[in-house]
């Protein structure tokens, strides 16, 4: 199909540095290798009946329970911290050995890309890429947005081309990029076709959406039509409770998979980390919008209670070439950089301060962070609720009072976990890219029972629990 002219961007909204780290993170997620699956011949099944051992009977079948020799061995106890040991064994599998880093699954998850017409999908690509050709903004040119991401190095995911093979269905429509440079009008046309592109589809008719996902990774895309495709997995920078950004019921965890935005700064690695360790001077960094709306109030509060503290840099900054030098350099000779909520409860700088080697100090009482099912940020992260935060310096105090062995093994984490959030071509295992899938793969079992339940609950003699009946996520401390 031919693809549709968009406007230039002399007739294009400006995008913020916020709309280019959501864009670098729409195209990572598609599958670009193919398994060829032969079905196995039919194996003659035996009745159960026709063998004499069998029974039916549940009182045989307990009596010879009962009297068989054989018996289980001896469970282990319990050991004294089981939490820590839980751990260990998750580190193990993450950090270990990288032939057996993660149990082989029983058979990597399915997905079917939708071939969509160009107006969804090439044509934004190459709005994008032309719109940002030569900017020096790194928040754009070093995004993945405009390469397609071939998964040949991940096991846990192939791409499908028959429907019918299909675990999940991947709508590759990129709506962040058109909400960002169309014009408004333009754009939500654009989205009520997208929208009647998709629910046309035998699958998701046969679904309702549940089995598709669909990339949102901005708070404000495709925000017109959303109500019409809540039932579907969404792929999301955040997941505010408040209500300002999402309504209730459209997002939540068991549904939906929370994707780090790109990083604005360059990897510190182990060299890197080697020669700053003994320059990290600041206690405590932040530089950034210093008022922002909605969650974002206690921003303006934060800057009154630490300003002028010697150790401390609090500075307003925004985004672009001469930024991303001042904010790599401040994270690189910090011990702890400060994330607080912006206008969401989520901020790319969680992911600069990541990949600087730089200790995020996190207050944001409703943040949800990306593949928390798999990833224990506790090891690398200090949570602080925004009450102890304002507190006249308690903060200070705080951050002054953790030990230097604490520090020391937190920025060897800091290393460990900075590959889970780098996108990269081709996709790494255990990066981002590879963690999406496999936290999409753990929802298929409860997805497929939604869709099975669904298709045989007779709807005027049984209530059918949709997302409505699910209250606002909060992870507010107690």
């Amino acid at each position: 199909m031919a693809g549709k002219q968009f406007p230039s961007l002399a007739h294009a909204r400006r995008a913020s540095s916020r709309c280019l780290l959501a864009v670098g993170a729409l195209l990572v997620f598609s599958a670009v290798y193919f398994l060829l699956l032969s079905p196995s011949p039919p194996r003659p099944v035996a009745s159960p009946l026709s063998n004499p051992s069998t029974t039916t009977s549940f009182v045989a079948s307990l009596d010879r329970f009962l009297d068989s020799p054989h018996h289980p061995a001896a469970s282990s106890a319990a050991p004294g911290d089981l939490d820590a040991a839980i751990r260990s064994e998750e580190e193990a599998r993450l950090y270990g050995d990288p032939r057996g880093a993660w149990p082989a699954a029983p058979a990597p998850l399915r997905v079917y890309v939708y071939e969509m017409p160009r107006k969804f999908t090439y044509d934004l690509l190459r709005l994008f890429r032309d719109s940002y050709r030569d900017t020096a903004n790194l928040t754009s040119n070093g995004s993945p947005v405009h390469r397609l991401i071939e998964q040949r190095l991940l096991k846990n995911v192939i791409r499908v081309e028959r429907q019918e093979e299909a675990d999940i269905f991947y709508v590759p429509f990129f709506t962040t990029i058109s909400y960002f440079l169309l014009e408004k009008q333009e754009c939500k046309a654009l989205y009520r076709e997208a929208l009647k592109w998709m629910t046309d589809q035998p699958a998701w008719q046969r679904s309702e959406g549940r089995d598709h996902v669909i990339p949102v990774h901005h708070p404000w895309s495709f925000k017109s039509v959303r109500r019409f495709v809540k039932k579907a997995m969404w792929l999301l920078p955040d997941m505010d409770s408040t209500g300002n950004w999402y309504k209730p019921g459209q997002v939540y965890l068991e549904k939906d998979v929370i994707l780090p935005y790109v990083p604005n700064v360059d990897l510190c690695d182990y060299k890197c980390v080697s020669e700053t360790q003994s320059k990290r001077s600041t206690l405590l960094f932040f530089r950034g919008r210093l008022k922002r709306n909605a969650g974002g109030k206690i921003r303006s509060k934060l800057v009154a209670e630490l300003q002028n503290i010697e150790d401390i840099i609090i500075e307003e900054g925004s985004a672009g070439a001469k930024g991303k030098v001042a904010a790599q350099t401040g994270m690189r000779k910090s011990l702890f950089c400060l994330n607080p909520a912006g206008d969401t409860p989520s901020s790319a700088r969680l992911f600069d301060a990541i990949v600087s080697g730089c200790i995020p100090v996190i207050i944001s009482d409703e943040l949800e962070l990306p593949f928390e099912g798999i990833l224990d940020y506790s090891k690398i992260a200090l949570f602080v609720s925004s009450t102890d935060a304002v507190q006249p310096g308690w903060l200070v105090k705080y951050l002054r009072g953790i030990d230097a062995k604490r520090v020391r093994e937190m920025q060897s984490n800091l290393l460990k976990y900075s590959k889970h959030f780098l996108y990269s071509s081709p996709a790494q295992p255990l990066g981002p890219e590879d963690l999406t899938w496999r936290m999409i793969a753990g929802k298929l079992v409860n997805i497929k029972l939604h869709i099975q339940r669904s298709r045989r609950v007779v709807r005027e003699s049984r209530s059918v629990c949709t997302c409505e009946c699910r209250v606002g996520n909060t992870t507010r401390m107690l």
